[in-house]
């Protein structure tokens, strides 16, 4: 085995964590991929016998570019970019496919990466290398070209819109099954009360056709339930970004993913991709019986 053979064997060891990095900046697939390939395209180019820590420089280098992508997307230095329902990860309903294992690790739900979508750019790569992969402020700050300190503000400043907006699901699938089977038969019997009575009084609903709408309030959440049980879809169960999600055809053609928070025993988010050019673009194969 050559030198190059080499480099390529140890790069591809560290693409999954690469990608994950990727999907956490910029909530895209395609997106995370182009930035891991720009990464070994910059290490083929250069001295790897110089670098002396590889991962570390790896991460630099895809760090910077989902940072430039970031603010290329706001159109202004450090805008919060515009936001859009992220690129879900749709897994069957009996378990996730192991290759989306390392994307979905630390509970990245889209509930979480809708979140991170109204961060600035600065503040999302400081909190998801800092929180979710343990990245020192030091090196951070040189990402972003501020001091430690500085970065460390960004984090805190991310922490805090995190925590107060994105709801930690329960843990135990089965429970997260039971209130989403009692919600869709709330839904089916046309029963306002049976549906109020599963959502938590803050949920949330997002929807993704075109621009994001968002709805709040068990109500009015509600009321949105009943009007889509009315319009002919079809659900099969799945997990949405390993949580208990809903992938929806309607006259046999795909129609939405939705991922549902469930928190305490109900329904805390919901979040739906609907537009029907990025419905189109899925790879739905792996649910296929």
């Amino acid at each position: 085995m050559d030198e190059r053979e080499r480099l390529a064997e140890r790069f591809e060891a560290q693409r999954p964590r690469l990608r994950a990095v990727a999907y956490r900046m910029l909530g895209s697939l395609s997106e995370a991929d182009d930035a891991v390939q720009e990464a070994w395209l910059r290490l083929s180019r250069s001295d790897a016998a110089a670098i002396e820590n590889l991962d570390a420089w790896l991460t630099t280098v895809v760090a910077r570019v989902s940072l430039n992508l970031l603010r290329a997307r706001g159109g202004r230095h450090e805008d919060p970019i515009g936001v859009r329902m992220p690129d879900p990860i749709v897994d069957r309903a009996d378990g996730t496919d192991p290759e989306h294992e390392a994307l979905l690790a630390d509970a990245v739900g889209l509930a979480l990466l809708v979140v991170l979508q109204t961060l600035t750019p600065a503040e999302r790569l400081a909190f998801v290398l800092h929180d979710m992969f343990a990245v020192p402020f030091d090196e951070i700050a040189r990402i972003v070209d501020r001091s430690p300190d500085a970065a460390r503000q960004l984090a805190s400043r991310a922490r805090r819109r995190v925590g107060g907006e994105n709801p930690v699901p329960d843990a135990d699938l089965d429970t997260q099954r039971e209130v989403v089977d009692a919600f869709l038969a709330a839904s089916r019997d046309g029963d306002l009360d049976a549906l109020v009575a599963v959502l938590d009084p803050d949920v949330v609903l997002r929807a993704d056709v075109g621009a994001l709408n968002e709805v709040r309030g068990a109500a009015e959440v509600a009321g949105r339930a009943l009007g889509f049980s009315q319009i002919g879809l079809v659900m099969r169960p799945a997990l949405v970004n390993g949580v208990v999600g809903l992938v929806s055809t309607r006259d046999g053609e795909p129609f939405s993913v939705g991922a549902i928070t469930v928190r305490n025993g109900r329904i805390a988010a919901i979040d739906i991709l609907a537009d029907p050019e990025r419905m189109r673009g899925l790879d739905l194969a792996l649910l296929a019986d």
